[in-house]
């Protein structure tokens, strides 16, 4: 990679927020890695900005450290300007009803905080290094379930996100001894393949009355990884159109 580029590493890069923020990045610029369980689409590899791709599921410790490991290579001898921790799961029940405190199976409790929790720890942890030599930033993808109780998103999802906007108030204060910036998005409804189709009963209390766009929620995370955010630590911005609100 070259130095005189800045350096971005993003996970659940495939589809939906996170392709949108590969596509924002690499409109300025920027050398990319990413990282998802699916590999990358054909047309994206005609993106001379996206120059490694990682394929690993996050939900496995052992994927995180060969990711680590990977994208440390991926680097060469550049620092790491960001990291987007976008990966994240919201597991349904076989009839599509919101999985809850009673009816969750813990095995899957524990996959959800594996990739929704340890994954974006276990990764800042391992590229410290390389974010201090940048003097970069770190953008957790958290979500507008982890501050109120949300009628689709199941408890399992909801409080892995609430413990990452906590982690992400503690990483702020801890990583600004190495000069490294934390901060955190809360999508509302957005506009993925991973909104439920009964999402449109929503809209009434959306003070902007519509859903949100994954390219919304990009234009945020880029924001908080530039230099115009370089005194934002500790942050978390809502992208909900207003939703948080009530």
């Amino acid at each position: 990679m070259s130095g005189e580029r800045k350096n971005l590493l993003l996970t659940g890069a495939s589809r939906g927020i996170g392709h949108a923020t590969v596509r924002r990045f690499s409109d300025a610029g920027w050398n990319i890695v990413t990282v998802s369980r699916e590999a990358v689409p054909e047309e994206c590899k005609r993106d001379p900005n996206w120059s490694h791709h990682i394929t690993a599921d996050l939900a496995e410790p052992a994927d995180v450290e060969t990711v680590i490991r990977e994208a440390v290579v991926a680097l060469g001898d550049g620092g790491l300007d960001a990291l987007v921790n976008n990966a994240g799961m919201s597991p349904k029940a076989p009839f599509k009803e919101r999985l809850g405190t009673l009816n969750g199976d813990l095995a899957e409790w524990r996959r959800v905080f594996e990739l929704n929790f340890f994954a974006p720890l276990a990764l800042a942890r391992g590229l410290a290094g390389r974010l201090a030599e940048a003097k970069g930033a770190i953008v957790n993808v958290t979500s507008i379930a982890g501050h109120a109780v949300h009628p689709f998103a199941g408890s399992a999802y909801s409080t892995s996100k609430a413990a990452l906007s906590a982690l992400t108030r503690e990483m702020a204060a801890e990583f600004a001894e190495l000069g490294v910036r934390v901060n955190a998005v809360a999508p509302g409804e957005i506009a993925t393949q991973m909104l439920s189709p009964e999402t449109e009963v929503l809209l009434p209390r959306i003070p902007l009355h519509r859903l949100g766009t994954p390219e919304d929620v990009a234009a945020t995370i880029f924001y908080l990884c530039a230099d115009d955010a370089a005194y934002i630590t500790g942050t978390e911005i809502f992208v909900t159109g207003g939703q948080h609100l009530y």
